[in-house]
């Protein structure tokens, strides 16, 4: 299954795009979605521990099952001030 993955801030800038197609297999989770891109994009390890999600653009908590064409945001942390 596809699922569509859109990154924002300093990490957008580090996967050199905002949106990307990621091929999962049936029964993923978020933590499965990670564990991949990981293994494609290493950098993304950096901020996994810090990063918050959102699954068709509600904020999702836990590791919930994604299906078919869900839209998964990765927000990491912002600072300023």
């Amino acid at each position: 299954m596809k699922v569509n993955v859109k990154v924002f801030a300093a990490l957008r800038e580090e996967l050199e795009g905002s949106e990307l197609s990621v091929e999962l297999p049936e029964g993923a989770t978020l933590t499965t979605l990670l564990d991949q891109m990981g293994v494609r994009y290493p950098i993304l390890k950096k901020y996994a521990p810090a990063l918050h999600f959102a699954v068709n653009r509600k904020y999702a908590s836990g590791n919930p099952i994604l299906r078919e064409g869900d839209e998964v945001a990765l927000l990491p942390p912002v600072a300023g001030g």
